[in-house]
């Protein structure tokens, strides 16, 4: 058997050479494909008790006409000096930027029924350009949205109300809780807006 030429030497190193890419591919490939394949879940961190409360339209809602819905809730008073209004902005981006998700919600709740009444609230959210149907500014008595606050999404109570929570809640088609995040972090945004659309997709359990 005469020697291989240089030449074939370097056909075959070639050849095997391919064959290792695409062999080193196909495995990149198929590990893809196991980790897409994956369901990634957002924890359940607590489940909302059933409320009603007074609408800015002067109707009442609660946890059930929320089913079947993917919501973001925060807690504001219409005469914050501070972090309200920078909330209530940023509710206003998230509005924008997810307003082709049809089953998504924003709901805003008061801290302080007694000044925020649902004219109050409703003179308010015209301010952030508030679609009524898709973000709604809650009132009701200060014990029931004590409780809500502190034994429902588990933020702490109301009784102080310079003292309420400033992080955005997002809540799954079922009313559960399925994370927190700071209404003044950027990277926290994205990742609610991720979360959210996650959940949007989410199968049920």
């Amino acid at each position: 058997m005469s020697p291989l030429s240089r030449r074939q030497v370097g056909r075959l190193f070639l050849a095997a050479s391919i064959s290792l890419m695409l062999f080193a591919l196909g495995g990149l490939l198929w590990l893809n494909q196991r980790l897409s394949g994956r369901t990634t879940r957002l924890p359940v961190l607590a489940q909302l008790p059933d409320f009603r409360l007074l609408e800015r339209g002067g109707h009442e809602l609660g946890l059930s006409d929320l089913k079947g819905k993917v919501w973001i809730a925060d807690f504001i008073f219409t005469r914050c000096p501070g972090p309200c209004p920078r909330m209530s902005s940023r509710m206003a981006s998230l509005q924008h930027e997810l307003r082709n998700e049809e089953s998504l919600r924003l709901v805003s709740i008061s801290v302080d029924p007694e000044f925020d009444t649902r004219e109050v609230l409703a003179r308010y959210a015209a301010q952030y350009q508030a679609d009524e149907g898709r973000w709604y500014f809650l009132t009701g008595e200060k014990a029931a949205i004590h409780r809500l606050a502190k034994s429902g999404f588990l933020v702490g109570g109301v009784d102080d109300v310079t003292l309420h929570t400033t992080r955005f809640i997002l809540v799954d088609r079922l009313g559960r809780v399925r994370g927190y995040y700071s209404s003044n972090d950027e990277e926290d945004l994205r990742k609610l807006k991720d979360d959210a659309r996650l959940l949007l997709r989410e199968t049920a359990p």
